[in-house]
C-alpha cells in the first residue's frame, strides 16, 4: 500500500510539473494609447515602439540600468570612425520558423535608409534616426557592416530602437500589409490586433531566449500578453484595482496613495527620459520678443508644480537635457518671480498684460490649468485649449512651416540619453521637433559639430555651450523630466520598467 501511495505521489508530481509551464496565463496591460502601426519602420511613436519591442528585437538592447548589450548581434566593433561591424547571433528564428540572417538585418536597415524604399515613393520616417549612416552591407554570411559618411559616436545607442524584420515577410506582404501584420523574432508573436481595443500577443516557444546579458534567458513566462487600450486614467486605475489588468502605465500622482493602500497592487517608478517644456511660438507677434519669453519663464513656479502635481516625482531642468543625459551640466536657474515677469511684459509693451492660449493634450489638462493660473497671475491671461495629439503635432511640428498657436505644453523623449536624440530635433533650425520655430545659426553649427565629435570630453563641452546658448535665448520654458510611474498587481513578478518607457514582458510572470 505504501508503494502504491509512493507511485501515486510520484505520478502527481510528474503530472503537475508537466502542466504548470503550459497552464494558460494571460498577462494584461492597461495601456494609455494604441499603437499607430505594426510596421517597425513606419512610425516615430514611443507607444508603438513599446508594443512592437515584445514582437521584434534589435541588434542591441539595454539592460535595466540602460547599459547597451548585444541582442540579435552577438558582438560588434568599431573598425574605424566611420565603419561598424556587427556579428549576427546564430540560432535565432522568426515566428514562422525561418532563420534570421545577416541579409535580413541588411534589408531592415536599407529599407529605412533608402529614399522611397517603403514603396509608392514613401521613405521611412525613421530614416533620420540613423544620422550619417549611408548603407549597410554584408561582410560575410554572419556579419553586417554599417558605413557612415562621417563619424557618429552614438550609432550603437540608436540601434535598440530599430527592430529587425524578415526580408521574405516584407516582400510578401508589402508596406501596406506590414501595417496590420507582424512577424518578428521576439518572445511573443502576433495573435490579433483589435483596433481600438487590444493587441493580443502569443508566447513564441522557439524564442532564442534574448540577450545573455539580460537574464533570465529563455522563453516568456506567460502564455499571452494582452495590451488593452484604456485611454482614461481613472478607468486604468479602476481596472488594476479590480484585477481586470495586471500592469498600467502613466499612473497619475493623484492615484499613488490609493494604489499603495489597496493591498492588491504596488507602485513602481523609474527615472524617465522625457523632457517637458512650454513651446513659445517665436514666429508669432508675441513670443518673438525675448522679454516676453523671459517673462513666461519667471511666471512658472516649477518647484511648486513638481511638488504638488507630480508628487515630487520629477527632476527640474533649466535646459532640454535630462540630468542623466550625456553632457548634461549644472545651469543657472530661472527663478520664480511674478513681479519680474510683469516688469518684463511691461517693458515689452504689455503693461496691462496680454491674452494667450495654452495648447495641451487631455492627459495633461490638470497640469496645463495649473500653469495657466500661474501665467495669468503674472500678466499672461491664459486660456487652456485641449486637443488630440495628432492635431497638436500638425499645428506645431511643421518642420519649418508656420506655427499657429501661442504656447504648447509638450515634451520630447530621449531614450538614448544622448543629446543628439533630443537637442537637434527640438532646437536646430526647421528640425522636426522645433515647435518654437527657433533659429540660431551658431547653435546649428555647434550641434552639427557635436554630433560627429569622437572625443567624449570635447563633445560634452560642446553640449554645455549649446545649453548655455538656449538658456540665453529662452525659446522654451524648460520644466522637468518626470519619473515614469506604473501600477502593478501583487500577482506580477519580474516586471522591471525601463527608463525609455519600454514595457518588456519576456521576464514577467503571474503568481
Amino acid at each position: 500500500m505504501g508503494t502504491f501511495k509512493h507511485l501515486m505521489l510520484a505520478s502527481m508530481i510528474a503530472l503537475g510539473s508537466a502542466i504548470s509551464p503550459t497552464f494558460a496565463q494571460d498577462l494584461i496591460i492597461g495601456f494609455s494609447k494604441e499603437g499607430e502601426t505594426l510596421d517597425p519602420a513606419n512610425h516615430r511613436n514611443r507607444e508603438t515602439e513599446t508594443l512592437l519591442r515584445n514582437v521584434y528585437e534589435g541588434l542591441l538592447t539595454r539592460d535595466a540600468s540602460m547599459k547597451l548589450v548585444p541582442e540579435i548581434a552577438e558582438s560588434y566593433e568599431q573598425v574605424s570612425p566611420t565603419i561598424y561591424d556587427f556579428r549576427i547571433r546564430k540560432g535565432i528564428r522568426f515566428h514562422d520558423g525561418s532563420d534570421l540572417t545577416a541579409e535580413d538585418v541588411r534589408f531592415t536597415f536599407e529599407r529605412i535608409l533608402k529614399e522611397g524604399a517603403m514603396g509608392d515613393g514613401q521613405t521611412s520616417p525613421r530614416q533620420g534616426l540613423l544620422g550619417p549612416v549611408t548603407g549597410v552591407e554584408l561582410v560575410d554570411a554572419n556579419t553586417v557592416r554599417f558605413n557612415l559618411s562621417e563619424p557618429w559616436p552614438i550609432l550603437p545607442a540608436m540601434l535598440p530602437n530599430q527592430q529587425i524584420v524578415s526580408k521574405a515577410f516584407v516582400e510578401k506582404n508589402g508596406t501596406a500589409g506590414m501595417a496590420t501584420q507582424a512577424m518578428g523574432s521576439g518572445p511573443f508573436s502576433l495573435g490579433e490586433w483589435r483596433r481600438g481595443e487590444a493587441l493580443i500577443l502569443n508566447r513564441f516557444d522557439d524564442y532564442f531566449g534574448g540577450s545573455p546579458e539580460v537574464p533570465p534567458v529563455g522563453r516568456a513566462c506567460v502564455d499571452r500578453a494582452i495590451f488593452r487600450t484604456i485611454p482614461e486614467t481613472a478607468s486604468r486605475v479602476a481596472a488594476l484595482l479590480s484585477g481586470d489588468v495586471h500592469i498600467i502605465n502613466e499612473l497619475p500622482n493623484s492615484s499613488i496613495r490609493q494604489i499603495q493602500a489597496s493591498g492588491v497592487a504596488d507602485v513602481v517608478e523609474v527615472n524617465g527620459t522625457r523632457s517637458f517644456f512650454l513651446a513659445m511660438n517665436m514666429q508669432g507677434e508675441i513670443f518673438d520678443d525675448i522679454r516676453v519669453r523671459q517673462a513666461a519663464a519667471h511666471a512658472v513656479n516649477k518647484d511648486l508644480l513638481i511638488d504638488k502635481i507630480l508628487g515630487g516625482s520629477a527632476a527640474r531642468i533649466e535646459g532640454i537635457l535630462s540630468p542623466d543625459a550625456f553632457g548634461a551640466s549644472e545651469l543657472p536657474q530661472v527663478g520664480y518671480d511674478v513681479e519680474k515677469a510683469r516688469a518684463l511684459l511691461a517693458e515689452a509693451g504689455y503693461p496691462d498684460g496680454i491674452d494667450i492660449t495654452l495648447d495641451a493634450e487631455g492627459a495633461y489638462r490638470d497640469m496645463a490649468e495649473a500653469i495657466a493660473s500661474m501665467l495669468t497671475r503674472a500678466g499672461f491671461r491664459t486660456s487652456v485649449a485641449i486637443s488630440e495629439t495628432t492635431m497638436l503635432t500638425q499645428k506645431w511640428r511643421t518642420a519649418g512651416g508656420p506655427k499657429s498657436g501661442d504656447m504648447w505644453l509638450s515634451s520630447w523623449g530621449n531614450g538614448s540619453l544622448d543629446p543628439f536624440d533630443i537637442f537637434a530635433p527640438t532646437h536646430a533650425t526647421n528640425d522636426r521637433g522645433n515647435s518654437a520655430g527657433y533659429s540660431n545659426p551658431e547653435l546649428d553649427k555647434l550641434l552639427a559639430a557635436a554630433a560627429i565629435e569622437m572625443d567624449a570630453g570635447k563633445r560634452a563641452e560642446m553640449y554645455h555651450r549649446a545649453e548655455m546658448t538656449i538658456v540665453a535665448d529662452q525659446p522654451y520654458v524648460y520644466l522637468w523630466v518626470p519619473r515614469d510611474i506604473y501600477g502593478v498587481s501583487k500577482r506580477v513578478e519580474g516586471f522591471h520598467p525601463s527608463a525609455d518607457s519600454r514595457i518588456l514582458l519576456h521576464d514577467v510572470c503571474l503568481k
